[in-house]
């Protein structure tokens, strides 16, 4: 799912009287993975990253929305800075709960000279990389910045795009080669779709099946279809209608995924991810269920 704090789920998801507080602890008891908006809007505080780290199980994984100040007012342009900032924000306090970071770009970035490029040279690809990256932040976290990466883990990335500039064979090895995986975006007209496996990982955003107002959930019909997609990403294979811009296959290994839901009116998207987890046979522990309710 994206993001857990929404009135729609209050009464519908989550049960009447759970206290506010508790909703992330209730959810990460029923899908195994989300991803956190906020970091999109502003930068958090390492405080916050610290009480979701607590209140999810151990083998819980958390995505983390890049912000757009890098990806929409900066461009990518000139934003060493402003990248040591948000490693620097508190994100690697999530530490090995911490799952791939989704870099989204507007429609109006289009796929043109070198930016592209020195951001993939930028990014950290481990923890340790990551924590020195963060040591050279600036001015706006001094005093609360942490540094810590508090363990060894990967530091993935993902790219989704909105404009058809980025359906280009060389961009998409260019991705392959740095192991940053493309977003299989649902999104109708919003988005190109494009399903090339760029990655140890695949990374898909489900925002509903109405290609207008993305409002409405997934049909059964459509959850097995993207059932069988999962299966086969997952176990090392690749679906044989799949929708690719390179001609240059990825290597068949088995991958993880993460796949989230993400409709307009939000209502639909935590049954459709268990929905989907029931039709993947992955079980998620509610022993504690009870406790957080």
């Amino acid at each position: 799912m994206s993001g857990w704090t929404y009135a729609g789920w209050r009464g519908n998801f989550y049960p009447k009287k759970l206290p506010q507080k508790s909703e992330l602890a209730f959810a990460s008891r029923l899908v195994n993975s989300i991803e956190i908006n906020g970091t999109f809007y502003a930068l958090q505080k390492p405080n916050s990253f610290q009480t979701w780290y607590a209140q999810v199980p151990e083998d819980y994984r958390f995505s983390v929305k890049g912000g757009q100040y890098i990806t929409h007012i900066r461009r990518l342009k000139e934003v060493d800075e402003a990248v040591a900032n948000f490693f620097a924000s508190g994100i690697l306090c999530l530490k090995e709960k911490l799952g791939p970071i989704l870099w989204q770009f507007p429609p109006n970035v289009m796929l043109k000279d070198d930016r592209f490029e020195k951001f993939l040279k930028l990014l950290p690809y481990d923890s340790k990389s990551a924590g020195r990256l963060a040591r050279r932040h600036g001015k706006k976290v001094e005093g609360r910045a942490w540094c810590d990466p508090g363990g060894s883990y990967p530091i993935r990335h993902a790219f989704e795009f909105r404009h058809q500039s980025f359906m280009n064979p060389d961009f998409i090895q260019m991705l392959r080669a740095f192991g940053v995986a493309v977003v299989f975006a649902h999104a109708g007209n919003k988005s190109p779709y494009v399903e090339d496996v760029t990655a140890d990982f695949i990374y898909a955003r489900l925002h509903g099946e109405d290609d207008r107002f993305h409002r409405k959930g997934y049909t059964e019909e459509s959850l097995d279809w993207w059932t069988k997609r999962i299966k086969s990403w997952t176990s090392g294979k690749q679906p044989r209608d799949a929708q690719l811009v390179s001609t240059q296959k990825p290597k068949l290994i088995p991958r993880d995924a993460f796949i989230y839901f993400d409709n307009e009116t939000k209502i639909h998207a935590p049954k459709d991810a268990m929905r989907l987890l029931s039709k993947l046979k992955i079980k998620i522990p509610t022993t504690k269920l009870a406790e957080v309710a």
